[in-house]
């Protein structure tokens, strides 16, 4: 800089958004060399990197109070105003709001360079039109050149703060109202951005570009967006009229508030301003000022002495006592500087201060500004020490700023925390750039700015964490921005957007991922639905199109497509007719909508028809009609399976060549049930109980989701839940008895265990008996039928009670011969008595339960304890201390003393009294039933004494002569004595089998 005649300044003044910076970096590039002066240091950054970009790096210097960037020759200097060098000439020279020169702390710099900085070709002034009377006055040969707004500025009332238009500036006066509008903000409207004088440079640059992107929509302000700052603003609402200003509470004069408000609007876009947060509205004549920029003129600029006497301490503050010699200029208030030099001279330091040197060096350490906001002494002590370390040793004392260093490198902590150390270390970056004051100015001064970096990072990153939901910051600007990628949507469902987790999404159902806040307003939720919808749209695609491997109805009645659930079950008008509700969100729509519905129909009735296809064919069956039709239908309406009782007249009465068309559509008559052995697998089941449970109570009622786990476990029984509808256990192919449940198609086998058992006659049996016969029309529980059963003792006491069966309790008189292991021989016998079936003839075709019901019900607490037959070591075996019994089961209905197996023999006479009967007196001959058929145990009573377990059932059927003239008993006892064991028994297999293994 350098004098230069007043003719060569120029004025541009006006309001915001004239270009008049723009205008100034124009005209210093059109010379060889310039300098320009500006406001802030994130300005002058700014202003750094657009130069550099049009002329090069080494052709421009930075030089701020933190930071100096000098290369070897450079053209153009881009300082803030307080470090403008005085020492360098230039061809241009432009000072950036002038305005400033009215503030009680830095005017008075900003008023010296008015009067006194100046560019050998062309001076600048940039500034409000305010300044145009004052430029007139102090520089009457300046040309002053008026630049007119190129946008409106209209005025809009007020407005909540959660009502504020997208790319609002929100302005408040403290960092407390700052940090409250920014948190609102966030659980309103998703964040804000935070932009304060306080903050670091790079903390403030990080802060707006999270707004200039779009990541966020609002900003929330000081005035430090006032001066300089270039912002897609388009409004600016004040929820404060008021501002500390260092010395006290005043309102903001409208020439400030113009300068705030006239951010809204860039180039031509217009742009509006208003009230908020309680803030009464702007009169009528205040908005009529803001919106034409007429504004009082500025009267006084704050001024200080420049031509400083350093004789001495006392001479220096003499010459910064004078007062200027004009009415348009007012002594400065005392500044940091001026307190911070007359607490040194106070002190042993003031007596370092000797000669010329010595108190301009004073004056420089003097210059450190007050970053921290600290006391005065505190102040004046940092730089008491750094101005003696001067004096005494040329150089600060390297272990002390290392120490004071090191108490700022800590990136941990809160927003006020990072923002105390950020201001602590720009103290000793303030120094660190300062020449000659360091041993080692360098390191220093990266060390210093490395640190500074990592703690703006830091508190950005808090800021961010705290005033903004990025998520809900990514959805907004992919709503407006269509060339932003497309979301990311994992194995889980999990959808993210450039890596902020956004919600999932299951099927056709998007869900939003929580928030800490309360944010959920209507325009999230349809930016969400905006990023989801071509996923959903593609989805709806291949589910038109998948192949039914695809498709799984789960126990809860859900249809899920590929692990995801699309779809439930509801009632439907028909049993075996459901309704598909498809579980989707309203962005499926239209034709996708009905192809997808459409698809999962299609899949349901398949899906019935197979998975259910004997069943289903029992609707209406061809080779089917009268009694045995309407059992088909009956075991249709109640899905293949129903108790023998509910049938039992409508089986008698069906000839053999019927019943064989029912066994061909696979109907077995079983002693309990009839049923469809192919419906009894685990999936027609699980199915069939959805289908019931959709007609009976609904799918949620306890038991339907979890007796189909049971059902694949494999468990023949289990303990019944008592709040779970016994019709369910049915329809699950199990048929509650006693406390348990058991699989009524076990319960069948238990049934073929136990008819040979009863059907014996242990006196006239040749051979070792089998396992579990008893005398009396009875038989013991076995190992066998424990294990077929998977339970014992009381639990199987009661389920042969609930079948009809009474068990009687006998004192053994001797030891029991040892009999063979049932366990280890029950797999080997079931196999054996499958191929070759105990016969038992003559037997009705009535279930046990007829005579069940014919008994009295037993009383359940006195069921004792089932005894299992086993076989004992010889070696093992031991007197009881106590009288053993000895449990014996029969049928329920028997008469003590009616011993069947006793008195079987008749005398001769007897024997031919029966044959001279008459023939309507004689028995009816029964029609022999097909092999497999189960026979009623309740008319045990009346089978042929002639019956033997170890020969076929179709063995005892032939007869050489026709069976209604033939005598009930027509061989002689003594020769079915002689007549030897049949080694083609079940029996006699079981044997071999026990003595081999003995072997």
């Amino acid at each position: 800089m350098a004098f230069a005649p007043y003719q060569s300044v120029k004025a541009i003044l006006g309001p915001t958004n004239t270009g008049k910076t723009y205008f100034a970096i124009e005209r210093m590039l059109a010379h060889p060399s310039g300098m320009i002066g500006l406001p802030l240091r994130l300005l002058a950054r700014e202003v750094y990197t657009r130069i550099v970009e049009r002329v090069g790096e080494q052709a421009v210097a930075l030089v701020t109070g933190e930071e100096r960037i000098v290369p070897a020759k450079p053209r153009y200097w881009v300082c803030t105003v307080e470090a403008m060098p005085t020492d360098i000439h230039v061809d241009c020279v432009a000072i950036d709001e002038i305005q400033v020169a009215t503030d009680f702390d830095r005017g008075h710099v900003f008023t010296d360079r008015i009067l006194h900085a100046r560019g050998t070709q062309e001076t600048l002034l940039l500034g409000a039109a305010t300044m145009a009377p004052l430029i007139r006055k102090l520089l009457p040969n300046a040309d002053i050149v008026d630049r007119p707004r190129f946008s409106q500025l209209t005025y809009s009332g007020s407005k909540k703060i959660s009502r504020q238009p997208s790319r609002s500036a929100i302005v408040a006066f403290s960092a407390r109202q700052v940090y409250a509008i920014a948190e609102l903000i966030r659980r309103e409207r998703g964040g804000a951005a935070v932009v304060m004088g306080a903050l670091s440079p790079r903390t403030r640059n990080a802060q707006v570009e999270l707004y200039q992107n779009g990541d966020v929509d609002f900003l929330v302000a000081t005035d430090a967006i006032g001066m300089g700052l270039n912002l897609d603003i388009h409004h600016v609402a004040f929820a404060d009229d008021s501002k500390f200003d260092g010395h006290t509470s005043r309102p903001l004069t409208p020439a400030e508030l113009g300068q705030i408000a006239g951010r809204a609007g860039r180039h031509a876009r217009n742009g509006t301003f208003g009230v908020t947060g309680g803030t009464e509205g702007f009169d009528e004549e205040m908005v009529v000022a803001l919106e034409t920029h007429d504004f009082e003129p500025i009267k006084v600029l704050q001024w200080r002495n420049n031509r400083l006497d350093f004789s001495s301490i006392p001479a220096l503050l003499n010459s910064l006592e004078m007062t200027p010699d004009t009415r348009n200029l007012t002594r400065v208030p005392i500044a940091t500087d001026q307190r911070a030099l007359e607490f040194v001279a106070r002190n042993e330091a003031g007596a370092l201060a000797r000669g010329l040197d010595g108190a301009r060096l004073l004056w420089e350490c003097c210059q450190i500004p007050d970053y921290q906001g600290i006391s005065p002494a505190n102040h004046g002590e940092i730089v008491t020490r750094i101005y003696s370390d001067l004096k005494r040793y040329g150089a600060v004392n390297a272990d002390w700023i290392a120490e004071q260093v090191r108490f700022c490198d800590n990136t941990s902590g809160d927003i006020d925390t990072l923002s105390n150390r950020i201001k602590q270390i720009r103290t000793w970056t303030f120094v660190a750039n300062r020449k000659n004051w360091l041993a080692d100015p360098s390191h220093w001064r990266e060390k210093t700015r490395d640190i500074e970096d990592r703690l703006s990072d830091a508190l950005h990153e808090r800021l961010t964490q705290r005033f903004v939901d990025r998520r809900t910051s990514v959805l907004l600007r992919h709503l407006k921005d269509k060339r932003m990628a497309s979301p990311e949507i994992n194995e889980r469902g999990e959808v993210r957007l450039e890596g902020h987790l956004i919600g999932t999404l299951e099927g056709f159902r998007f869900t939003l991922a929580r928030t800490d806040g309360d944010m959920d307003a209507k325009g999230l939720r349809a930016a969400a639905d905006h990023v989801v919808a071509p996923e959903i749209h593609n989805r709806a695609d291949r589910l038109a199109g998948a192949p039914n491997e695809e498709f799984v109805l789960a126990t809860d009645g859900r249809l899920r497509w590929k692990g995801d659930i699309v779809a439930e079950l509801i009632e439907g008008d028909a049993l075996y007719r459901p309704r598909i509700l498809l579980l989707a969100d309203e962005t499926l729509t239209g034709t996708d909508l009905e192809r997808v519905q459409d698809r999962l129909s299609l899949w349901l009735r398949h899906h019935i028809n197979t998975v259910l296809e004997p069943i289903m064919a029992l609707e209406a069956p061809a080779d089917l009609d009268g009694a045995a039709r309407g059992i088909g239908y009956q075991l249709f309406e109640h899905l293949g399976l129903i108790p023998r009782a509910q049938v039992a007249d409508e089986v008698k009465n069906l000839d053999q060549d019927v019943r064989g068309k029912m066994r061909k559509l696979g109907i077995k008559f079983g002693a309990y049930h009839l049923y469809l052995p192919l419906s009894l697998k685990p999936a027609p089941r699980e199915l069939a109980l959805i289908l019931f449970a959709l007609k009976h109570g609904g799918i949620r009622q306890p038991g339907v989701t979890d007796i189909p786990h049971i059902v694949l476990s494999g468990r023949t029984s289990f303990l019944v839940d008592p709040e779970v509808d016994t019709r369910l256990y049915e329809i699950a192919g199990f048929k509650v008895a006693g406390k348990r449940a058991v699989r009524i198609d076990i319960l069948e086998r238990l049934a073929d265990i136990i008819r040979p058992l009863i059907a014996l006659d242990p006196t006239r049996h040749q051979g070792e008996l089998p396992a579990g016969a008893a005398e009396g029309n009875g038989f013991r529980v076995t190992v066998e039928m424990t294990s077929l059963l998977g339970c014992s003792g009381e639990d199987f006491a009661s389920i042969l009670n609930s079948l009809g069966y009474r068990v009687k309790r006998v004192a053994k008189v001797a030891a029991p011969a040892p009999v063979a292991e049932a366990s280890a021989e029950a797999p080997a016998l079931e196999e054996v008595l499958a191929e070759n079936p105990a016969s038992v003839d003559a037997a009705a075709e009535t279930p046990v339960e007829a005579v069940a019901e014919d008994a009295a019900p037993a009383v359940e607490a006195d069921i004792p304890a089932t005894t299992i037959v086993e076989a004992a070591p010889a070696a093992a075996a031991a007197v009881p201390a106590e009288p053993e019994f000895d449990e014996i089961w029969s049928p329920a209905g028997k008469r003590e003393g009616n011993r069947r197996h006793e008195n079987r023999r008749r005398p001769e006479g007897e024997a031919g009294e029966a044959r001279q009967r008459p023939e309507r007196q004689r028995a009816k001959p029964a029609n022999r039933r097909p092999e497999g058929e189960v026979q009623d145990l309740s008319k045990a009573q009346h089978l042929n004494p002639q019956a033997r377990p170890e020969r076929g059932r179709n063995d005892n059927r032939k007869f050489d002569k026709p069976r209604d003239d033939r005598p009930k008993f027509e061989r002689p006892r003594e020769e079915r004595k002689e007549k030897a064991f049949d080694p083609d028994s079940p029996f006699a297999k079981l044997a071999a089998l026990r003595a081999k293994s003995a072997e």
